[in-house]
């Protein structure tokens, strides 16, 4: 993946009282989790079809379905696997698209998130904007290890990233200027685009790292004012490493 360009301005990570975080992609390992739902329930249809191919389809499908009238994420979702299944030639049924989108909580933190997370909430407020229903994302809250000072789902806020309003919701439950409040995210289409139209600072978790392609996410041109390949790197530069 090609870096995206960054913002001029340096950036002081002890400027901030509030880390706002996307889940999935970032502290969840959704590309692993998506391949091996599918994989696990109808891996007997996928033969031929390369891992990247399936990640790309489920990026374009998703974003097309969450830009649409609002519906659950995991309607969403069961929806997604049936444009999968038109595009690449294999057949789904309901209770396969059902279970695919009750599959969010089965998704695995990955393995640096839960340490990272206990090790900023010493020293920053730590909130959630994430694209999912509250009962999912209540099921992988209990695979982060902390409390959150601060949820918006798009349940709650009954739209998807990148809308603004989910964003505007957080800053209103904040109730601290939007200079205070630091973004940080996976994906440049969902998070950073509109965090730099709002004002925010960001921090890009370039999780694909030296990986082609843009996985399960559109593409999309940003500037985060800071990139890491992981939680752990933004834990140490922002409470130092650890001994």
């Amino acid at each position: 993946m090609t870096a995206p360009e960054r913002a001029a301005e340096p950036l002081d990570l002890d400027a901030f009282d509030v880390l706002t975080f996307d889940c999935y992609g970032t502290l969840i390992d959704w590309e692993r989790g998506i391949l091996d739902t599918l994989h696990g329930r109808i891996g007997d249809r996928l033969s031929g079809i390369e891992d990247q191919r399936l990640l790309e389809s489920f990026g374009r499908h998703e974003a097309d379905t969450e830009a649409g009238t609002y519906r659950r994420y995991r309607d969403v979702l069961g929806a997604t696997l049936h444009a999968l299944g038109q595009e690449l030639g294999f057949v789904v049924n309901a209770a396969e698209m059902a279970a695919f989108g009750g599959s969010v909580g089965d998704w695995p933190a990955f393995p640096d998130t839960v340490d990272a997370l206990v090790r900023l909430k010493a020293k920053y407020r730590l909130g959630v904007i994430t694209n999912c229903d509250d009962d999912l994302f209540a099921a992988t809250n209990r695979r982060l290890g902390v409390s959150f000072d601060m949820i918006v789902t798009a349940q709650q806020a009954q739209s998807y990233k990148p809308s603004e309003h989910n964003f505007e919701l957080a800053f209103e439950r904040l109730g601290v200027p939007r200079s205070r409040i630091l973004h940080v995210a996976q994906s440049l289409f969902h998070d950073h685009v509109v965090a730099r139209r709002l004002g925010l600072r960001s921090v890009w978790v370039d999780r694909r790292g030296d990986r082609s392609g843009w996985g399960a996410t559109p593409v999309a041109d940003a500037a985060p004012d800071l990139t890491v390949p992981d939680m752990r790197t933004l834990a140490d530069l922002a409470t130092g490493p650890r001994p």
